[in-house]
């Protein structure tokens, strides 16, 4: 297995102990991450989120598998399986993950999963009904992200 696999697997292994501060150290300085609900994070607003969602998790349970390094990037495939704290919804989400890794640190992280399918196992009815629209995307990415403003505030006595 490369450094690179390893430290991806590293990644994976303190997210599934629901360690922010384990996940935040793999990633570089100016680490920038993306996903459907978290579009543009970069640096400290990125390790946040790992915290925040770690450290708010109830039940999460979270496997990686598929981890890989192909010379140029990396590659995961990771399951969570979670109550969805604002509904009550159990949701399965699955997750592809890829890399970009430089001097031992992740610098660029992305995520891809399907919108619709986990917005109709979190939100229940209006996932279905809206979870294909850019309306209701656009509405999660916005709740997500005063979420986490809000945590980083908190964490920063303000």
């Amino acid at each position: 297995m490369t450094d690179q696999a390893k430290l991806i697997e590293q990644f994976y292994a303190a997210f599934s102990r629901r360690d922010g501060d384990g996940m935040a150290a793999c990633y570089a300085d100016d680490v920038r991450f993306s996903d459907p609900v978290f579009p543009a994070l970069e640096g400290e607003h990125a390790r946040a989120m790992w915290r925040m969602l770690c450290g708010r998790a109830k039940d999460l349970t979270v496997t990686a598998s598929d981890i890989s390094w192909d010379g140029t990037e990396g590659h995961a495939k990771w399951v969570a399986h979670y109550t969805f704290a604002a509904t009550g919804r159990k949701v399965e989400n699955i997750i592809r993950a890829t890399f970009a890794i430089k001097d031992g640190k992740i610098v660029e992280h992305k995520d891809v999963f399907d919108f619709w399918r986990w917005s109709r196992q979190a939100l229940g009815p209006a996932g279905l009904l809206l979870g294909w629209s850019s309306f209701l995307q656009h509405k999660v990415q916005g709740q997500a992200a005063k979420s986490l403003d809000e945590y980083e505030q908190k964490k920063r006595g303000g």
